[in-house]
């Protein structure tokens, strides 16, 4: 298999400036995955079912329970800023 990736494209893409070896050295590493990609669907899976983990995973957190909490008042009786019933805070986007 031969494909040809745009090193550089992809480099513009996420902003990354390369020299000419460092494009030569990717591309060479890029081509090697694909190879490895291309043996890896060679393997008969016919008898696998999917999965999105390798082992199995179980739910580690407590059960969802409604309880007593704070008030609107007592969250926000410590807030340095406060308006209608929110806290109010600092600008962050530009």
């Amino acid at each position: 298999m031969s494909a040809e990736f745009d090193v550089r494209y992809t480099a513009q893409l996420a902003r990354l400036s390369l020299t000419d070896a460092e494009a030569a050295k990717f591309q060479s590493q890029l081509s090697q995955v694909l190879v490895y990609v291309e043996k890896l669907k060679q393997v008969d899976v016919s008898g696998v079912e999917p999965t999105a983990h390798s082992s199995e995973m179980n739910n580690v957190f407590r059960a969802d329970e409604p309880r007593d909490w704070f008030t609107s008042k007592q969250a926000l009786s410590n807030a340095p800023r406060q308006a209608n019933d929110l806290f109010v805070v600092t600008k962050v986007i530009e």
